[in-house]
């Protein structure tokens, strides 16, 4: 799904997405794991915030300086009223660049959604981002393809290159992987953490 058409999608279903997760502990024993992972925590780069709340929480709570990046104005708004002193970048990952690097970088349930050309590139590019020693955090389907499934009433477009291809990406961009699982069995949905070599 182009990010402009998923831009619209979340913007009509912020307000219940945010109620729905802003106290959900979804996906929070990884991110606890991948901050142990972390051996510096200065700096935190969460793509695909939406609204904030759990995963922002958590980083600030571990002392991370944190900026969140959503193609998603609407969910950006409410994380703003929910993070009042966290940066938030209204953009595109595959478009976005920044100077800065970042000691962790999570990527839950966001990547996913980009069309499936997009998603080497952009494993690469976090993986860039990332200070020596820096870990990354993401998820995928664990099978190569693509498809469209509707959720509240919206159409969101789902891509992955799948689990031997996003290892491999991991690997050719100087990160090697220390965790990874079908967290939701008998879902498709994997997580990994990697860490960037010094």
């Amino acid at each position: 799904m182009h990010p402009s058409k998923l831009a619209k999608s979340y913007d009509k279903i912020a307000a219940r997405w945010n109620a729905d997760m802003i106290e959900s502990s979804y996906g929070i024993v990884m991110i606890d794991r991948a901050i142990s992972y972390c051996t510096n925590k200065r700096t935190a780069l969460d793509v695909g915030c939406g609204s904030g709340g759990r995963i922002i929480n958590r980083l600030l709570g571990n002392g991370f300086e944190v900026t969140g990046i959503d193609v998603s104005g609407g969910m950006l708004a409410l994380a703003q009223e929910n993070h009042p002193a966290v940066e938030f970048i209204q953009a595109d990952i595959s478009e976005w660049e920044t100077t800065d690097r970042f000691d962790l970088i999570v990527a839950w349930d966001s990547v996913f959604h980009l069309p499936l050309p997009s998603q080497k590139p952009v494993v690469q590019k976090l993986c860039r981002f990332l200070n020596p020693n820096g870990i990354l955090v993401y998820t995928f389907g664990d099978a190569e393809g693509a498809h469209v499934d509707t959720w509240l009433g919206e159409k969101f477009g789902y891509s992955s290159i799948g689990i031997d291809e996003n290892l491999s990406t991991l690997r050719g961009s100087n990160c090697q992987c220390r965790h990874l699982e079908l967290d939701q069995y008998p879902l498709n949905h994997v997580s990994v953490i990697a860490r960037k070599n010094n």
